[in-house]
């Protein structure tokens, strides 16, 4: 497949802000949305905030709001207010095919989104929502604005444990491993073959990572790529139990025989550094190491 890369961004260039998910915590935002005000001019819907039951309001609002980011050919970006639930029901309502080559920023719920743009060959960022990006530090924004902005390379990341040793090059896709996993059997599954899968997860117990796991190993998608790349599974672990989270996952990688490092900070932790989904990457997992082979953005 050929990626069509987003166009960089630039000082005060306009960025739509979206709240394509669930209901999100105001303040949370606001120091978030002020992180990106800083840099960027943002245009967001008086009606952002709204709330209907466990999503920022109705489908049509979502999908309308969305959609009018997608097509904006003046704006340069789309961030992404909050995950939790709900972009998966807007895919069939959104002109992904005629989306305007902006950056498409998030995480979490948002994998959803990712992987349909993956369908169609689009790189997208996955990367902080504005709900969590006011409480990174500092070398987490710059590292994001770098990747925004930069048709360079960014610097590789590390993790912390090899599960299965080995070294594998491929296009970057993947996200939360929940959302992922409800893909499998929908025309948004984004393309596997020769892929480095990017999973990460929150509040999941062990079990429920298994499960998770075992119906991608059952559909296939293990014998389909050639490396795993797992961020943090935050808040998984089952109390009273002589096992973590960790234990499960080094497991099941180890079945499926692909080469997997694990603890990179990615993800629902402290630390959500920023990836280019569709971008080519070499995972090294005996040194539990992530090079980045290009950048984001044309140049």
């Amino acid at each position: 497949m050929r990626w069509l890369k987003p166009l960089p961004l630039r000082p005060r260039d306009t960025v739509h802000v979206v709240a394509p998910s669930g209901p999100f915590d105001r303040p949370l935002f606001d120091v978030g949305l002020a992180v990106i005000a800083e840099r960027y001019s943002p245009v967001l819907r008086p009606d952002l905030g709204s709330a209907w039951r466990y999503l920022a309001g109705d489908d049509s609002r979502r999908a309308e709001e969305l959609s009018h980011a997608l097509l904006d050919s003046s704006a340069r970006a789309i961030f992404c207010a909050r995950g939790g639930y709900g972009s998966a029901r807007l895919l069939p309502r959104l002109p992904l095919a005629d989306a305007a080559p902006s950056l498409f920023t998030g995480f979490s719920d948002l994998t959803s989104v990712h992987a349909a743009l993956q369908v169609l060959g689009r790189v997208s960022i996955h990367g902080p929502v504005l709900t969590q990006l006011g409480k990174q530090p500092p070398e987490v924004r710059d590292y994001f604005f770098r990747l925004l902005e930069s048709p360079e390379a960014p610097p590789p990341l590390t993790g912390t444990a090899t599960y299965v040793p080995g070294t594998a090059e491929g296009h970057l896709v993947g996200g939360n491993l929940s959302v992922f996993a409800t893909l499998l059997g929908t025309p948004y599954l984004p393309p596997l073959d020769g892929a480095v899968l990017l999973l990460e997860d929150v509040t999941e117990r062990p079990y429920r990572l298994d499960r998770m796991w075992t119906q991608l190993r059952l559909a296939g998608v293990f014998s389909r790529v050639r490396g795993i790349v797992l961020g943090d599974f935050t808040a998984c672990e089952e109390r009273g139990t002589d096992y973590t989270s960790g234990d499960v996952l080094r497991d099941l990688a180890r079945e499926s025989g692909v080469p997997c490092a694990a603890g990179f900070p990615i993800g629902h932790g402290a630390l959500n550094y920023p990836v280019a989904l569709g971008t080519q990457v070499r995972l090294d997992a005996d040194s539990a190491r992530l090079t980045f082979l290009e950048g984001a953005v044309r140049a």
